[in-house]
């Protein structure tokens, strides 16, 4: 999903963001709204990672026993 939305992205930005025929016209989102879009997919995206993305471990200290 994050590759067709990253074309998508790159596909409007290089594309008008109006454009208007004898069938009507089309307008796109604001580029600023997309790159919005993406960032709270990858947020959401990330906060269903399992885990907090730290890890515990259990130090003992080295020495003689």
């Amino acid at each position: 999903m994050t590759d067709t939305l990253d074309n998508s992205i790159q596909q409007n930005a290089a594309g008008p963001k109006k454009a208007s025929g004898d069938s009507g016209s089309v307008e796109q989102h604001g580029l600023a709204d997309q790159i919005a879009a993406d960032k709270y997919l990858e947020s959401k995206k990330a906060s269903r990672a399992k885990g907090l993305g730290i890890k515990l471990a259990k130090v003992s200290p080295g020495g003689t026993v």
